[in-house]
């Protein structure tokens, strides 16, 4: 069982950056691939972001070359660096397994990007 931590958000510019931690503790993460989530109000919780242990990531199109998902395994954390923020990039960012969400949501980190 997992159970996640996110950090790191809150409001920023557009154009700004944040970078996002989700601390994982229960059990090791290094058995998993490792997602960030996201969601806005009334909307599905989308994967933005997913990070194999072995160093190969995969993003969404709305994110891609913005955002950089990486993982400490030692640490048992996934990070997200989020660059060039945009407005709507505004949601509650989550980290769980992915592509399927596994355990259980821990409480997120809401990033607001607005002027």
């Amino acid at each position: 069982q997992l159970h996640f931590v996110e950090s790191g958000g809150g409001l920023v510019q557009p154009g700004g950056s944040l970078r996002l931690s989700c601390a994982a503790s229960g059990s090791g993460i290094s058995d998993y691939v490792m997602g960030w989530y996201r969601q806005t109000p009334g909307k599905q919780r989308d994967l933005v972001a997913r990070a194999i242990s072995s160093g190969i990531s995969y993003y969404a199109d709305s994110v891609k070359g913005r955002f950089t998902i990486s993982r400490d395994n030692d640490k048992n954390t996934v990070y997200l660096q989020m660059n060039s923020l945009k407005p709507e990039d505004t949601a509650v960012y989550y980290c769980n397994t992915a592509p399927v969400p596994v355990f259980s949501w821990g409480q997120g980190t809401q990033v607001t990007v607005s002027s």
